[in-house]
Parts: C-alpha cells; sequence; structure tokens
C-alpha cells in the first residue's frame, strides 16, 4: 500500500526536476523509516499522513524544499530524528521549516488548552513557507480526525480555528 501511496504522490510531482524527485524520494524515505511502526489512531500506518501532506502541497504546485518539509514535518515531534539529522541529511532551509512546524509544548507545561495555546502562539511567528505546510497538515489531519474520532473532532476543530485566526502568512 505505501507502494500506492507514493505512485499517487509521484504522478504529482511532474512538475519538479529529477534532482527535486530524488530529494521527494529521500524525505519519503527517511519519514517511512522514522515513522516505522507507528500508527494513526485509523490503524493505518503512519507515514500516510505525511504523504497526503505532500499531495495536498503538490496540488498548489510548492516547491521541493517545501514538500519535503511536509513529509518530515512530524519526525522531529514524534521520532528520535533530531534537527541535526534533518540538518544533515537535507539542509539548513529544510531543517528550520521542519523545526518550525515542531511543537514545542511539552507535557509539563500544563493541561492540552496551555500546550496548545503555546505552540499557536509560536506558530504564528513562523515563516510563510512553514504555514503553508501546516495548512496542509491541518487539511489532512482534520479530514482524518473527523472520519476517526468525530467527538474528538469537535475539541481538534476549534483549537485549529484558534490556530487559523493567528497563521496569516501562508
Amino acid at each position: 500500500m505505501i507502494i500506492e501511496k507514493f505512485n499517487e504522490l509521484d504522478k504529482l510531482i511532474t512538475y519538479l526536476k529529477n534532482d527535486e524527485k530524488n530529494l521527494i524520494i529521500n524525505a519519503i524515505n527517511t519519514s517511512n523509516k522514522a515513522h516505522q511502526n507507528q500508527l494513526r489512531k485509523s490503524g493505518e500506518p503512519f507515514i500516510y499522513h505525511p504523504i497526503e501532506v505532500a499531495k495536498i502541497l503538490t496540488s498548489i504546485k510548492l516547491d521541493a524544499d517545501s514538500i519535503a518539509a511536509g513529509l518530515l514535518h512530524d519526525t522531529v515531534e514524534d521520532t528520535n530524528v533530531t534537527p541535526a539529522d534533518i540538518t544533515q541529511e537535507f539542509g539548513p532551509k529544510i531543517a528550520k521549516l521542519v523545526v518550525e512546524l515542531t511543537d514545542v509544548s511539552k507535557p509539563e507545561d500544563g493541561n492540552r488548552k496551555t500546550r496548545k495555546a503555546i505552540d499557536r502562539d509560536k506558530l504564528a511567528g513562523v515563516s510563510a513557507e512553514a504555514q503553508t505546510v501546516k495548512y496542509a497538515d491541518l487539511i489532512s489531519n482534520g479530514k482524518d480526525i473527523a472520519q476517526n474520532d468525530p467527538k474528538f473532532a469537535k475539541v481538534y476543530h476549534a483549537e485549529k480555528a484558534d490556530l487559523l485566526r493567528v497563521m496569516t502568512k501562508g
């Protein structure tokens, strides 16, 4: 099934140059390896989410660096991958985008509302490129949560409405 998801994305990146396509393939492989054995609440392999984010970004013909960041956006937050790892493999621009997309709140910062406010304030100040990738992340997560957890979707969508009010650059 991962091959099918990759093929769907591959058909959408025809506007990129070969070296840019290779960057995307490397980002898919890195993300897939990092998220190996992780599942979404729906039971699907986690990698489906970053690929969905990348597909959304290709639908607006975003550049390869932003698409790669979309594929890698959860790696620092949810795996053992570090910003230094991303910098070494993909360079400082993509690493900066991934760091901008990584939540900074921690459980010890307080309840969910407090943590989401911390992350919202951070996202308000990130680059337009990072905000654009975040929009794609919100679309992907929003659809998934609405389909698979309608009760939580009410909370999630309210939080994201607050986030969208401050993300004005993407």
